[in-house]
């Protein structure tokens, strides 16, 4: 097969799955009262509101000026994103939506020729396939998250977003 189409159709199936991925993450902040997106499970475990400043910090990070600086920046506060603060769902619909769009912004800018480039990651080299590739893992473990303190909120009042359980038939 043809590099240059490997390439084009590699950039349009990453930038679909995080589209999904995106509306996915939705749904489930549709779901999750505005008034319990701080909860915790326990000290150690993050809330929504924390697991979108998340989010949009690295994403802030990792394509803002993603083919020419490093894309852990000088800027970011990363350990304040695990913090609790008092943001309001407003402004943490703000930030989710500022990270995905930097970030679809940046892959819809990407050319044929630049998926044969390194970026660099915390100072280590890396393809932008890997690049593109650690991000969709990294975002969609987040969203899993986001998914999972929903239905431990809502328990049976959850409305699934993937297939549903099917009855056994044994």
């Amino acid at each position: 097969m043809d590099p240059n189409i490997m390439h084009r159709e590699f950039l349009e199936s990453t930038l679909g799955i995080l589209k999904e991925y995106k509306q996915l993450g939705e749904k489930a902040l549709q779901q999750i009262p505005k008034d319990k997106w701080d909860w915790q499970y326990n000290d150690n475990s993050n809330s929504v509101s924390v697991l979108v400043k998340h989010l949009w910090g690295n994403m802030m990070s990792r394509w803002t000026d993603f083919l020419n600086s490093d894309g852990e920046k000088p800027w970011r506060q990363r350990d304040a994103e695990f913090e609790a603060e008092n943001i309001s769902p407003k402004e943490l619909m703000e930030k989710w939506e500022e990270g995905w769009m930097t970030l679809f912004e940046a892959i819809s800018d990407l050319t044929i020729a630049d998926m044969e480039k390194e970026v660099l990651i915390n100072g280590k080299n890396h393809s932008v396939y890997d690049a593109l590739l650690r991000q969709l893992a990294h975002y969609a473990s987040h969203i899993g998250q986001i998914l999972y303190i929903g239905k431990m909120l809502k328990d049976q009042s959850w409305i699934n977003l993937s297939v549903p359980k099917r009855p056994s038939t044994n």
